[in-house]
């Protein structure tokens, strides 16, 4: 046996063909090994997993939604959650932890959606509590929600196509026949391969208005109906007209939630009972409890949750005086009790990811479920005509009943009755087989006058039927009395309170308010950071540093001004000097690495102050280039303390300059080599990003050391150096034009 073993391995190896240690290498280029093997997988993200398509569900909701519709859930009693996950497992082979999850959030208990599709009963955890999980399947039971028998509707009439499950022995619906724009109506969110979704759900009564409005008039004001999202956590939407036009147009965009509360003046208690969409009652309560150990909130004795059968709450315990407005203006600002909702409408049409404002939703929408009732309606008609030409035949039957049956009772064969029936009566092989089927007790006058009664109704039927496929305008008319039927059988009443801009109150702690005093700051080359007052400067300014450490930097600033702090990873911190501490000249300072927590092995470079952002900024860098751009690329609307790409990362960088006005600029190369330009010539650019251009040529092994304003420095003989244009190649740098000031020539 072992030889036998030992031959086969021997021929293995023999045959060139063989995968294994003697295959032939074939050489591949890296881009072909990704495109072949990494973008079907990318596809199938896209398309089979995280993106909804336009009937508002991703894959793996509607495989449950239709395995419990098979499983007769819709009208049915409950039945555990663990039969319904095995089940569904016919259709989702991704194993039941993720399969419970969908169900759980598609449930009532989790309320994660307006209109939940699963009536649940145990426990469904949450969804606004991150530690309020949920309960295993096997304790927990479930069927479907009233509501999706507006999902289902005629699915069984060809309303939509029907595909093979992943091992193909059953079939599953592409897509479900929604009656109304669930799209629009269920919160949806998707992280795919190198996209995303970001779907905020609205409110079903104001979606089914709009979608009609829409049918009826596609330059409808979608405001008039659909004024602003709606969450099941309920909030306050913070109206702003241009920012949500933005996102009903392009479908994307963001806009700002709040959170509900009230004050109990009787315990001095906050409560705050309904939160943002996008956050946990977890989440806001560890950010304040962190912010009270900073001390930038200390009016708070003690928060905590108390939320319970009778819903969300969050309960905040006051100082005595402290008031309440106030203190909530400052939570809003400092925790997620504000938050903003980013949307990105990205949508599956026809396999393809699009992103699409709410008019185009609509637009799809409308498109496909006109497709879908034009597919019932045909399904209708053929099921009547089938019916109508059954009965024709019926009718001719009716002429002469004995003759039907003597033909039968003398015909020998039994396959020779269908042939007999159809000479001896002129009908066609279907109707003759609905004639030899019908029962002996039925071959009476009565019973075929009274079928064949039904025919002018089925003309009739027919008639209509073939009209209404016909007409589009009578497929949208059905369209909208499905939705009208919708809007007043599922009657749902908004809850996310919708408030304008121009009603807030900013209210300003006078507490939080900075002062604004000269100061002096000093940045070593290590990284200090010093801040020292104009008092503490007279009494001493000999500035110490740790041994091998020097100044590199050293300004006047006002304690309310804000720093820009650049390092040698092309990231960008910022800061408040009224963040730092102020401190004496004999004290080494703050580190910054450690202060502003950079990555490890990250060196500070420079550090500026932008004013108003509006002065541009120009950046030379070792291989020649300058780039000049405006401060404002790195003015940010939120709180960020760190800005990545901050600025190219092709050469290292050497010099920066704040630029107020043009000024002619000083740049030395490695091999003594010098040229002024002013800095005019360099086109501002609006990218932080930018590679620049090339201001002086350099020879091989070379490179910029040294880039200043020329006021800086003491240089003779200036026109020597000045260039009219560049790139220059620069003239080499003379000792006697060095001034005093000059401390070397490299």
């Amino acid at each position: 046996m072992a030889r036998k073993k030992e031959k086969e391995i021997k021929k293995s190896y023999d045959n060139p063909n063989v995968v294994g240690l003697h295959a032939e290498v074939v050489e591949q280029q890296i881009t072909d090994t990704l495109e072949i093997n990494y973008m079907p997988y990318a596809m199938s993200v896209i398309v089979s997993r995280a993106i909804p398509e336009i009937d508002g569900f991703k894959p793996s909701h509607r495989k449950l939604l239709y395995t419990m519709y098979k499983m007769g859930l819709l009208n049915g009693a409950r039945t555990k959650s663990a039969n319904i996950v095995g089940q569904t497992m016919k259709l989702n082979p991704h194993g039941d932890a993720a399969i419970y999850e969908t169900m759980v959030r598609l449930s009532v208990g989790n309320e994660a959606l307006l209109n939940p599709f699963v009536d649940s009963k145990g426990n469904f955890g949450k969804v606004y509590s991150r530690d309020m999980s949920y309960a295993a399947s096997r304790y927990t039971e479930a069927r479907l929600a009233p509501i999706c028998a507006e999902i289902f509707k005629d699915i069984d009439k060809d309303t939509v196509d029907m595909v093979d499950n992943y091992d193909g022995s059953m079939k599953e619906p592409k897509l479900l026949p929604t009656t109304f724009p669930n799209v629009l109506v269920s919160a949806n969110s998707g992280i795919a391969v190198g996209m995303a979704s970001m779907i905020c759900g609205f409110n079903l009564n104001e979606v089914c208005q709009t979608a009609i409005a829409y049918i009826k008039d596609p330059d409808c004001d979608l405001f008039e109906t659909l004024p602003a999202p709606d969450f099941p956590t309920g909030g306050q939407i913070l109206f702003n007209r241009q920012e949500m036009e933005n996102i009903y147009n392009s479908g994307k965009g963001s806009f700002k939630v709040r959170a509900k509360w009230r004050y109990n003046q009787k315990d001095n208690i906050i409560e705050v009972y309904e939160i943002p969409y996008t956050t946990t009652t977890d989440l806001i309560i560890d950010r304040v409890v962190e912010l009270n150990k900073l001390g930038k909130v200390k009016e708070i004795n003690d928060i905590r949750d108390e939320t319970d059968l009778s819903g969300l709450k969050i309960a905040i315990d006051l100082k005595r005086g402290v008031d309440p407005e106030k203190l909530m203006a400052k939570l809003f600002k400092l925790t997620t009790l504000q938050d903003a909702f980013p949307c990105n409408f990205n949508i599956l049409i026809d396999n393809y990811p699009k992103v699409l404002g709410i008019r185009s939703i609509l637009d799809e929408w409308t498109k496909w479920r006109m497709l879908s009732v034009r597919r019932r309606v045909a399904f209708d008609l053929k099921k009547k005509r089938e019916k109508l030409h059954l009965l024709q035949g019926l009718g001719k039957i009716l002429l002469d009943i004995d003759k039907a049956i003597s033909i039968i009772r003398n015909t020998e064969v039994d396959s020779d009755v269908v042939p007999n029936l159809m000479v001896g009566f002129g009908i066609d092989e279907i109707q003759a087989n609905f004639v030899a089927e019908i029962k002996l007790r039925n071959i009476n006058k009565e019973y075929i006058l009274n079928r064949v009664a039904e025919i002018n109704q089925l003309l009739a039927d027919v008639e209509e039927l073939q009209a209404t496929l016909d007409n589009n305008r009578k497929i949208k008319a059905i369209i909208i009395e499905e939705l009208k039927r919708v809007n007043e059988k599922n009657v749902t009443a908004r809850k996310s309170e919708i408030i304008y801009n121009d009603t807030i109150v900013e209210y300003v702690d006078e507490g939080e308010k900075v002062d604004d005093y000269h100061v002096t700051l000093f940045l070593s080359n290590e990284g200090y950071f010093k801040k020292i007052n104009d008092q503490s400067l007279r009494m001493n300014a000999e500035q110490k540093y740790k041994e091998n450490d020097s100044l590199r930097v050293s300004f006047e600033a006002g304690n309310a001004d804000e720093l820009l702090i650049f390092t040698d990873k092309q990231q960008v911190y910022k800061a408040k000097v009224a963040d730092f501490d102020d401190t004496k000249a004999s004290a080494l300072g703050s580190y910054l690495p450690t202060v502003l927590n950079m990555d490890p092995g990250e060196k500070v470079l420079t550090m500026i102050n932008p004013g108003k952002y509006n002065q541009n900024l120009l950046l030379l860098f070792e291989n020649g280039n300058g780039a000049k751009f405006s401060l404002s690329v790195y003015e940010t609307k939120t709180n960020r303390k760190k800005l990545i790409n901050a600025y190219s990362n092709k050469s290292p960088l050497v010099s920066i300059i704040v630029l107020d006005e043009e000024k002619d600029i000083f740049v030395q190369s490695s091999d003594d080599r010098s040229l002024v330009f002013h800095s005019s010539l360099l086109q501002t650019k609006e990218t932080r990003g930018t590679n620049g251009v090339k201001v002086i040529s350099l020879k091989k092994q070379r490179k910029v050391v040294k880039g200043c304003v020329l006021s800086e420095i003491s240089l003779n003989n200036v026109s020597r150096y000045r260039v009219r244009n560049v790139p220059a190649a620069g003239a080499l740098l003379r000792p006697e034009d060095v001034g005093v000031e000059q401390l070397s020539i490299l």
